[in-house]
Protein backbone atom coordinates (compact mmCIF):
# COMPACT_ATOMS: atom_id res chain seq x y z
CA UNK A 1 0.00 0.00 0.00
CA UNK A 2 2.23 2.00 0.95
CA UNK A 3 4.50 2.06 -2.57
CA UNK A 4 1.51 2.21 -4.09
CA UNK A 5 1.30 5.75 -2.68
CA UNK A 6 4.67 6.63 -3.44
CA UNK A 7 4.43 5.52 -7.04
CA UNK A 8 1.52 8.67 -7.18
CA UNK A 9 2.78 11.96 -8.40
CA UNK A 10 -0.46 13.49 -8.84
CA UNK A 11 -3.97 12.85 -6.52
CA UNK A 12 -7.34 14.36 -6.05
CA UNK A 13 -9.78 13.79 -3.26
CA UNK A 14 -13.29 14.94 -3.31
CA UNK A 15 -11.81 18.14 -5.44
CA UNK A 16 -15.11 20.74 -6.63
CA UNK A 17 -15.43 24.17 -8.16
CA UNK A 18 -17.97 26.61 -8.07
CA UNK A 19 -18.32 30.32 -9.50
CA UNK A 20 -20.59 32.75 -9.39
CA UNK A 21 -22.73 33.36 -12.22
CA UNK A 22 -25.74 36.13 -12.73
CA UNK A 23 -27.85 32.62 -12.39
CA UNK A 24 -26.71 31.85 -9.27
CA UNK A 25 -23.42 29.40 -8.21
CA UNK A 26 -22.05 27.47 -11.38
CA UNK A 27 -20.96 24.30 -10.54
CA UNK A 28 -17.84 23.75 -13.00
CA UNK A 29 -16.76 20.17 -11.47
CA UNK A 30 -18.61 18.12 -8.56
CA UNK A 31 -16.20 15.45 -6.55
CA UNK A 32 -13.66 14.49 -9.01
CA UNK A 33 -11.46 12.16 -7.04
CA UNK A 34 -8.16 10.38 -8.90
CA UNK A 35 -4.88 9.03 -9.14
CA UNK A 36 -1.80 9.39 -11.26
CA UNK A 37 0.94 7.69 -11.44
CA UNK A 38 4.54 8.53 -11.76
CA UNK A 39 5.27 7.93 -15.67
CA UNK A 40 1.91 7.54 -16.51
CA UNK A 41 0.53 9.34 -19.74
CA UNK A 42 -3.38 10.03 -19.02
CA UNK A 43 -6.03 11.55 -21.56
CA UNK A 44 -8.54 14.45 -20.16
CA UNK A 45 -12.08 13.83 -22.34
CA UNK A 46 -15.58 15.30 -22.67
CA UNK A 47 -17.60 17.88 -24.52
CA UNK A 48 -17.32 21.76 -24.65
CA UNK A 49 -17.95 22.58 -20.97
CA UNK A 50 -17.01 19.67 -19.13
CA UNK A 51 -14.48 21.13 -17.02
CA UNK A 52 -11.67 19.57 -18.70
CA UNK A 53 -9.28 22.82 -18.81
CA UNK A 54 -10.40 24.06 -15.32
CA UNK A 55 -9.95 20.23 -13.99
CA UNK A 56 -5.88 20.75 -15.62
CA UNK A 57 -5.69 23.94 -13.77
CA UNK A 58 -6.78 22.47 -10.57
CA UNK A 59 -4.47 19.37 -10.79
CA UNK A 60 -1.53 21.71 -11.96
CA UNK A 61 -2.24 24.59 -9.03
CA UNK A 62 -2.78 27.60 -11.19
CA UNK A 63 -6.46 27.55 -9.37
CA UNK A 64 -7.78 26.54 -6.25
CA UNK A 65 -10.98 24.31 -5.32
CA UNK A 66 -13.91 25.12 -3.55
CA UNK A 67 -13.83 21.82 -2.22
CA UNK A 68 -11.77 18.89 -1.82
CA UNK A 69 -7.93 18.37 -1.63
CA UNK A 70 -5.14 18.34 -4.64
CA UNK A 71 -1.94 16.76 -3.95
CA UNK A 72 1.52 17.12 -6.46
CA UNK A 73 4.71 15.63 -6.35
CA UNK A 74 4.13 14.97 -2.69
CA UNK A 75 3.02 18.29 -1.97
CA UNK A 76 -1.07 19.23 -0.44
CA UNK A 77 -1.64 22.38 -2.64
CA UNK A 78 -4.51 23.37 -0.21
CA UNK A 79 -2.04 24.15 2.88
CA UNK A 80 0.23 26.26 0.46
CA UNK A 81 -0.13 29.78 -0.32
CA UNK A 82 -0.04 31.16 -3.99
CA UNK A 83 3.99 31.61 -3.44
CA UNK A 84 4.20 27.94 -2.08
CA UNK A 85 2.51 26.59 -5.04
CA UNK A 86 4.45 28.11 -7.73
CA UNK A 87 7.19 26.86 -5.90
CA UNK A 88 6.21 23.65 -6.38
CA UNK A 89 4.82 23.98 -10.20
CA UNK A 90 8.74 25.59 -10.70
CA UNK A 91 10.25 22.02 -9.42
CA UNK A 92 7.78 19.87 -10.73
CA UNK A 93 5.85 20.85 -13.58
CA UNK A 94 5.78 21.60 -17.45
CA UNK A 95 3.08 23.44 -19.05
CA UNK A 96 2.46 23.34 -23.21
CA UNK A 97 -0.82 24.67 -24.24
CA UNK A 98 -2.56 25.28 -27.55
CA UNK A 99 -1.45 28.80 -28.14
CA UNK A 100 2.17 28.28 -27.36
CA UNK A 101 3.14 30.93 -24.80
CA UNK A 102 6.18 32.09 -26.21
CA UNK A 103 8.03 35.51 -24.86
CA UNK A 104 7.91 37.13 -28.35
CA UNK A 105 11.31 39.22 -27.68
CA UNK A 106 13.16 36.46 -27.17
CA UNK A 107 14.68 33.61 -29.34
CA UNK A 108 13.87 29.99 -28.99
CA UNK A 109 17.08 29.46 -26.80
CA UNK A 110 16.27 32.13 -24.73
CA UNK A 111 12.66 30.88 -24.73
CA UNK A 112 13.75 27.76 -22.93
CA UNK A 113 16.45 29.05 -20.80
CA UNK A 114 13.90 31.56 -19.08
CA UNK A 115 12.23 28.72 -16.81
CA UNK A 116 16.23 27.76 -15.95
CA UNK A 117 17.73 31.55 -15.25
CA UNK A 118 14.44 31.89 -13.03
CA UNK A 119 15.16 28.61 -10.92
CA UNK A 120 18.89 29.95 -10.65
CA UNK A 121 20.65 27.36 -12.92
CA UNK A 122 23.58 28.26 -14.07
CA UNK A 123 23.56 25.34 -16.53
CA UNK A 124 20.80 27.19 -18.78
CA UNK A 125 21.99 27.35 -21.79
CA UNK A 126 24.13 23.78 -22.46
CA UNK A 127 20.80 22.36 -20.83
CA UNK A 128 18.15 24.36 -23.19
CA UNK A 129 20.56 24.12 -26.20
CA UNK A 130 20.41 19.72 -24.97
CA UNK A 131 16.90 19.89 -25.67
CA UNK A 132 16.38 21.84 -28.31
CA UNK A 133 18.73 19.35 -30.15
CA UNK A 134 16.36 16.64 -29.02
CA UNK A 135 12.85 18.35 -30.34
CA UNK A 136 14.76 18.78 -33.58
CA UNK A 137 15.24 22.95 -34.14
CA UNK A 138 19.56 22.60 -33.37
CA UNK A 139 19.17 24.99 -36.29
CA UNK A 140 17.06 27.21 -35.33
CA UNK A 141 17.96 28.43 -31.73
CA UNK A 142 18.50 32.27 -32.70
CA UNK A 143 15.06 32.52 -34.21
CA UNK A 144 12.29 34.33 -33.21
CA UNK A 145 8.83 32.79 -32.43
CA UNK A 146 7.75 35.40 -35.38
CA UNK A 147 10.50 33.50 -37.60
CA UNK A 148 9.19 30.01 -36.78
CA UNK A 149 6.38 27.93 -38.04
CA UNK A 150 3.48 26.85 -35.73
CA UNK A 151 5.02 23.79 -35.15
CA UNK A 152 8.16 25.14 -34.69
CA UNK A 153 6.93 27.08 -32.04
CA UNK A 154 5.27 24.35 -30.26
CA UNK A 155 8.72 22.12 -30.21
CA UNK A 156 10.26 25.43 -28.76
CA UNK A 157 6.72 25.03 -25.93
CA UNK A 158 8.09 21.11 -25.61
CA UNK A 159 11.57 21.90 -24.93
CA UNK A 160 10.80 24.50 -22.48
CA UNK A 161 8.73 22.76 -20.62
CA UNK A 162 10.69 19.31 -20.44
CA UNK A 163 14.00 21.27 -19.93
CA UNK A 164 13.78 21.63 -16.19
CA UNK A 165 13.23 17.84 -15.94
CA UNK A 166 9.60 17.84 -14.80
CA UNK A 167 7.70 15.15 -12.98
CA UNK A 168 4.56 15.90 -15.03
CA UNK A 169 3.85 17.58 -17.91
CA UNK A 170 0.17 18.91 -18.66
CA UNK A 171 -0.87 19.28 -21.77
CA UNK A 172 -3.94 21.69 -22.69
CA UNK A 173 -4.96 20.82 -26.75
CA UNK A 174 -1.59 21.20 -27.68
CA UNK A 175 -2.21 20.66 -31.46
CA UNK A 176 -4.96 22.92 -31.88
CA UNK A 177 -3.57 25.38 -33.64
CA UNK A 178 -1.80 22.87 -36.24
CA UNK A 179 -2.55 21.25 -39.25
CA UNK A 180 -3.23 17.24 -38.69
CA UNK A 181 0.29 16.51 -39.91
CA UNK A 182 2.28 18.85 -38.06
CA UNK A 183 -0.30 17.65 -34.91
CA UNK A 184 1.08 14.03 -35.54
CA UNK A 185 4.36 15.33 -35.22
CA UNK A 186 4.33 17.20 -32.26
CA UNK A 187 2.04 14.20 -30.24
CA UNK A 188 4.85 11.86 -31.24
CA UNK A 189 7.80 14.33 -30.07
CA UNK A 190 5.30 14.43 -26.56
CA UNK A 191 4.58 10.81 -25.81
CA UNK A 192 8.50 9.76 -26.88
CA UNK A 193 9.72 12.19 -24.64
CA UNK A 194 7.14 10.91 -21.80
CA UNK A 195 8.91 7.79 -22.29
CA UNK A 196 12.28 8.70 -22.63
CA UNK A 197 12.29 11.12 -19.42
CA UNK A 198 9.57 9.17 -17.46
CA UNK A 199 7.76 12.36 -16.86
CA UNK A 200 4.23 11.64 -16.51
CA UNK A 201 1.97 12.89 -19.42
CA UNK A 202 -1.74 14.75 -18.66
CA UNK A 203 -3.34 15.46 -22.00
CA UNK A 204 -6.76 17.10 -22.29
CA UNK A 205 -8.04 16.60 -25.57
CA UNK A 206 -11.10 15.92 -27.49
CA UNK A 207 -9.06 14.47 -30.43
CA UNK A 208 -10.43 10.32 -29.50
CA UNK A 209 -7.50 9.24 -31.78
CA UNK A 210 -4.71 11.31 -28.78
CA UNK A 211 -6.48 9.96 -25.99
CA UNK A 212 -5.69 6.51 -27.33
CA UNK A 213 -2.50 6.69 -27.25
CA UNK A 214 -2.35 7.33 -23.56
CA UNK A 215 -2.38 4.56 -21.08
CA UNK A 216 -5.82 6.31 -19.95
CA UNK A 217 -8.21 7.73 -20.62
CA UNK A 218 -10.87 9.88 -18.14
CA UNK A 219 -13.81 11.00 -19.14
CA UNK A 220 -15.18 14.00 -17.76
CA UNK A 221 -19.19 14.77 -18.27
CA UNK A 222 -20.96 18.31 -17.02
CA UNK A 223 -18.26 18.39 -14.26
CA UNK A 224 -18.08 14.62 -13.03
CA UNK A 225 -15.57 11.77 -13.86
CA UNK A 226 -17.72 9.11 -15.85
CA UNK A 227 -15.21 6.67 -16.84
CA UNK A 228 -11.60 6.31 -16.55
Amino acid sequence: MQMERMDTVLAARGVGKQVSSPEGTLAILSDVSLDVRRGESVAIMGASGAGKSTLLALLAGLDEPTTGAVELAGADLGRLDEDGRAAVRARHVGFVFQSFHLVPSLTALENVMLPLELAGRRDARPAALDVLGRVGLAGRVGHYPRQLSGGEQQRVAIARAFVAGPDVLFADEPTGNLDAATGGRIMDLLFGLNVETGATLVLVTHDHSLASRCGRVIRLDAGRVVGG
